[in-house]
């Protein structure tokens, strides 16, 4: 923005109110309505930026089968009194779909460095990118190619890694999809699996859950475990993470979820590909957030998202109802134990 207005308006070329007997009060009128606007930035656009800072290095990497996948290398946070704590262990070592699921809080930023591990004799793989849904960044992390963002490829190449800036503000809580939007088109290769979540946690450290037909908040640290789970036109694809110890399991393929019986457990659906599904969980009402609705079932297009939590009661199945996906088997076992 600022390389924008400075071509636009160059040294010199500000108008000078001369002998005209208006510009004073003009610029008085103007000096007095930017007032306002420096007042907010300077308390709430302080705040959105006060919390933890991220450092995280990922690989995209090449699997068997013509598959991709995005691989954790090194993920540091250090927050506002300047400790900082080493997340990496919390990661599997190896490439995973989806990706890892990384957790921020709003007020957070990340520096996201991407380095592309593809084989380099291979023109088809130049470029690989991070795009991001839900959060704040600049032109420079928008993750597309030149001629789409009109400014420059935002690539991981064989020779030179890429940095991405991500700022969780204020009002970006929520669960949003990050995947490649560069590799062979525009489009990207997320259907080759490079996807993966960000959830961007509320300051508040609530959720909303039904317990016993009852609407209520509770603390997300009481949230014993998250599950993350893409919904693709052919298959589950899922990632688990365990609060307590911030471990992070990748599920791959439709897979059995597992909780310990009255604990509290969040589900984060997001849409892959290009049919609609209707996600169910067999026996089980959740709260519909934005909505005083209970719901026992959520329809979702592509690259929508749907996040909810309930308390583990019961053993229960889960599946994609919709008639093209219960033909492909699209669904997986959620196990409750003492």
């Amino acid at each position: 923005m600022r390389r924008k207005l400075s071509s636009e308006f160059p040294a010199g070329s500000v108008h000078s109110p001369g002998n005209d007997p208006t510009a004073y009060r003009r610029t008085t009128l103007s000096v007095w309505s930017i007032v306002p606007i420096a007042v907010f930035l300077l308390f709430f656009g302080s705040a959105a930026v006060a919390g933890n800072l991220h450092r995280i290095v990922m690989h995209a990497d090449e699997l068997e089968g013509g598959l991709y996948a995005y691989r954790m290398e090194y993920h540091e946070v250090t927050d506002k009194n300047g400790n900082t704590t080493n997340l990496t262990s919390r990661y599997s070592t190896a490439a995973t779909i989806p990706g890892p699921t990384i957790v921020l809080e709003e007020g957070d930023e990340a520096e996201i460095e991407l380095m592309h591990v593809f084989d380099p004799d291979n023109p088809k793989q130049e470029h690989v990118s991070l795009h991001v849904h839900g959060v704040h960044y600049d032109i420079d992390s928008d993750g597309t190619l030149k001629y789409i963002n009109l400014y420059k490829d935002e690539s991981a190449t064989p020779v030179m890694s890429y940095t991405y800036r991500w700022v969780a503000a204020l009002g970006t809580a929520g669960t949003w999809p990050y995947h490649d939007h560069n590799m062979n088109s525009h489009n990207g290769a997320e259907d080759k699996g490079l996807f993966g979540a960000l959830i961007v946690n509320p300051a508040s450290g609530e959720e909303r859950v039904k317990i016993s037909g009852t609407e209520q908040n509770i603390s997300l640290s009481n949230i014993e475990k998250d599950y993350v789970l893409y919904i693709g036109d052919d298959a589950f694809w899922g990632m688990e993470i365990d609060n307590a110890t911030g471990q992070q399991t990748p599920l791959w393929v439709n897979p059995t979820l597992t909780a310990q019986r009255n604990s509290y457990v969040r589900f984060h659906l997001i849409a892959l590909g290009t049919n609609f599904h209707q996600f169910e969980l067999k026996s089980y009402k959740w709260a519909d957030p934005g909505s005083r609705k209970n719901i026992n079932h959520k329809v979702l297009g592509p690259l929508e998202k749907h996040v909810f939590a309930v308390q583990a009661t019961h053993s229960a199945s889960y599946q994609d109802s919709a008639f093209s996906s219960a033909l492909l088997g699209m669904k997986g076992d959620f196990i409750v134990a003492d």
